[in-house]
C-alpha cells in the first residue's frame, strides 16, 4: 500500500526546493553552452548557405515528432522554398547575466512561394511562471500574410490572431472568439497544417506576472534558507494542489506547441548536419524532387 507524503517525514516543500535546485544547474548548463557555442552555429550558418537545399533535405529527416504534423502541402512548401532555419536564445542574446536561457526564437528563412507573402516567419517562446505554479513556455500568435486562396491553416491562423489581439486590448471578444470555437469544433485538429504551429499561445502568463512570482519566489527561498541555518524551519501544510495546475487548450489550434518548439530547439536544430546526412545518403535530391543545381535567386 502506497503511503501519501503527508504520511512521510518529507514535505512537498523540500521537493519543490530541490526541484528549483535542479532547475537553476540546468538554467547554468543551457547559458554557458548557448554561448560557448555561438560562434560555431555561426561558422555552421556560413557553410550551409553554400549548400543548395540543405534544410529542405534536413526537414525531410525531421524526427517523428515533427514529421507527424508535416502535411504534403506542408512538406511541398518547405521542400521547395525553406532556405534557412536558426535558433536563438533571445533574452541571453540581450543581457547575458540576466536573460533567462530558456526562452528561445525559432526563425524560418523563405524564398518567394504560392502561399504567403512573408520572407522570414519568427516565432518566440518565453520562459514564464504564474502565480497557479505554472512554469513553461508561452507564446503568442504570429501572423502569416497568405496570398489569395492560399492559407493552409483555413483561416485558424487569422482566427487565433483576432482573438489574442482582443484579449491584449481587453475588448469584448465575442465575434473573433465564437468565430474561432466554431471553426476548431468542425476541425479535425490532429490533420492541421504546420504552420497553425505559429498560432499557439499557451498559458496565458504576462510577463509583470511572471517577473513578480519568480522574485516572491526567490524572496521564499531566501527566508526558508535563513531559517533553516537558524535551525527555525516552520512546518509546511502544503499540499500537491498547491503546487499543481491547469492549462486551458480550448482555444489551441496547435496543442503542444511548446513541445514541437522544443524539439526544434533541442535535436533537428543542433543535429541539423546529421539529418542531412542522412537524407542524402538514402537518396539523391530528384528522389525529393528537389533540383540540384545552385538556388535560384
Amino acid at each position: 500500500m502506497t503511503a501519501s507524503l503527508e504520511e512521510t517525514a518529507v514535505s512537498y516543500k523540500e521537493l519543490a526546493d530541490l526541484e528549483d535546485n535542479f532547475s537553476e544547474i540546468e538554467k547554468g548548463i543551457i547559458r554557458q553552452h548557448y554561448l560557448r557555442s555561438k560562434p560555431l552555429y555561426s561558422k555552421r550558418a556560413e557553410l550551409v548557405a553554400k549548400i543548395p537545399n540543405f534544410w529542405p533535405l534536413v526537414f525531410k529527416q525531421a524526427p517523428m515528432d515533427i514529421d507527424e504534423y508535416i502535411q504534403p502541402s506542408d512538406s511541398a512548401l518547405l521542400l521547395h522554398s525553406l532556405r534557412s532555419l536558426s535558433v536563438t536564445r533571445f533574452e541571453l542574446d540581450e543581457d547575458e547575466q540576466k536573460g533567462d536561457p530558456r526562452s528561445v526564437a525559432i526563425r524560418f528563412e523563405f524564398a518567394e512561394n504560392e502561399h504567403f507573402e512573408d520572407k522570414v516567419l519568427e516565432k518566440k517562446f518565453w520562459w514564464r511562471q504564474s502565480k497557479d505554479g505554472f512554469a513553461g513556455l508561452v507564446s503568442e500568435p504570429v501572423e502569416i500574410a497568405w496570398k489569395k486562396s492560399k492559407d493552409l491553416t483555413n483561416g485558424l491562423l487569422s482566427l487565433v490572431k483576432a482573438v489574442y489581439n482582443e484579449q491584449q486590448t481587453k475588448v469584448a471578444r465575442n465575434v473573433a472568439l465564437t468565430a474561432l470555437k466554431k471553426k476548431i469544433e468542425g476541425t479535425d485538429i490532429s490533420g492541421v497544417s504546420f504552420f497553425a504551429w505559429f498560432g499557439y499561445v499557451g498559458k496565458h502568463v504576462s510577463a509583470e506576472e511572471s517577473k513578480r512570482v519568480i522574485e516572491e519566489e526567490e524572496e521564499r527561498r531566501r527566508r526558508a534558507a535563513d531559517e533553516e541555518a537558524a535551525g527555525n524551519g516552520d512546518e509546511d501544510n502544503n499540499t500537491a494542489e498547491d503546487y499543481a495546475y491547469a492549462q486551458d487548450e480550448d482555444l489551441e489550434i496547435f496543442p503542444g506547441g511548446d513541445a514541437i518548439a522544443m524539439v526544434i530547439v533541442n535535436h533537428l536544430w543542433p543535429d541539423a548536419i546529421k539529418y542531412y546526412f542522412t537524407s542524402i545518403s538514402e537518396g539523391s535530391l530528384s528522389d525529393f524532387g528537389l533540383d540540384s543545381g545552385e538556388d535560384e535567386n
